[in-house]
C-alpha cells in the first residue's frame, strides 16, 4: 500500500509560481509512475502530467505545456510539480497518484493510489 500526501498548494496572484510536492510513505515509489491531476469546481478531474520510473519520459496536457514541469526525486520519494506563470483558470485541488506500471500514462483510471489533494487558487 502507498500513502502520498501533497503540499505547497496555496493562493497566489495571476503570473505567479507554486511548487507542489507529493510525499510517499508505505514503500517506495520504484517502478511507479507518477502523475499529477486537478479537479477544479463543477468540473471533471482532469490530466496535468505524467512522469515514468525512472523519470525519462514527462507528459503534460496541452493547456500546463510549457508552464508547469514534473520532476521526481527517487532517493526521497517525492515527485513535485512546478508551476510558473499561472492562471485563474488552474485553480483546482490537485492530486497526486501513482501507477505501479512504469511507463507514464494520462488516463486516470490507471492509476492506482491517490492523494488527498492540495488547493491551488489563482487570483486575477
Amino acid at each position: 500500500q502507498v500513502q502520498l500526501v501533497e503540499s505547497g498548494g496555496g493562493l497566489v496572484q495571476a503570473g505567479g509560481s507554486l511548487r507542489l510536492s507529493c510525499a510517499a510513505s508505505g514503500r517506495t515509489l520504484n517502478r511507479y509512475a507518477m502523475g499529477w491531476f486537478r479537479q477544479a469546481p463543477g468540473k471533471e478531474r482532469e490530466f496535468v502530467a505524467a512522469i515514468s520510473w525512472p523519470g525519462g519520459s514527462t507528459y503534460y496536457a496541452d493547456s500546463v505545456k510549457g508552464r508547469f514541469t514534473i520532476s521526481r526525486d527517487n532517493a526521497k520519494n517525492t515527485v513535485h510539480l512546478q508551476m510558473n506563470s499561472l492562471k485563474p483558470e488552474d485553480t483546482a485541488v490537485y492530486y497526486c497518484a501513482a501507477d505501479r506500471t512504469f511507463r507514464a500514462t494520462r488516463e486516470a483510471y490507471e492509476y492506482d493510489y491517490w492523494g488527498q489533494g492540495t488547493q491551488v487558487t489563482v487570483s486575477s
